[in-house]
Parts: C-alpha cells; sequence; structure tokens
C-alpha cells in the first residue's frame, strides 16, 4: 500500500503522479495498492502520516514503512524506498 500526497496540480505534484505511474507499470505489473491524496482538498490527511511538504510518498506495506519526498525523478531513490530491486539491462 503506497500512498502519495500531492497539492493539486501543481508541476511538482503532477511530475510525480507521473513518475511513480511509470515505476509502477515497469515494477510492479498492477500488483499494487495506490492511493492519492490532494492535500490543498485534505490537509488534514498528511498530518496523520506525518507529511510536511508535497509530493511525499508513503510506503505503508509491507514493512517497514518509507517515505520520499520530490517529483520523485530520482527512480534508484524510489525503488530503493519501496524495496524493489532495479531491473539491469
Amino acid at each position: 500500500m503506497m500512498r502519495l500526497f500531492v497539492a493539486g496540480q501543481a508541476p511538482n505534484s503532477v511530475q510525480a503522479i507521473d513518475n511513480l505511474k511509470a515505476i509502477c507499470r515497469q515494477y510492479l505489473d498492477h500488483n499494487y495498492s495506490l492511493e492519492i491524496v490532494d492535500t490543498l482538498q485534505d490537509p488534514f490527511r498528511a498530518l496523520t502520516d506525518d507529511v510536511l511538504i508535497t509530493p511525499t510518498l508513503v510506503k505503508l506495506s509491507p514493512k517497514p514503512a518509507t517515505k520520499v519526498a520530490g517529483n520523485l525523478s530520482q527512480r534508484s531513490a524510489v525503488l530503493l524506498a519501496l524495496g524493489i530491486k532495479e531491473k539491469l539491462g
């Protein structure tokens, strides 16, 4: 289970959504659960996960929980946080 906190249609938020969806297509083969939370619509949801900036990806399960902030363009950092081994070649 992953939760991506974004701020509406801000450029970094849109980029984070696109980057995460590309990673999920390539590495997770539709075997994931993703919730996108717009903090402009529901700011208190971010507080429950201790999210102070957007965009931020929170991996809730499998444990351990991890967080990655930013537009998720650093694929290796996102993969590491998600516990995914990068495909070679």
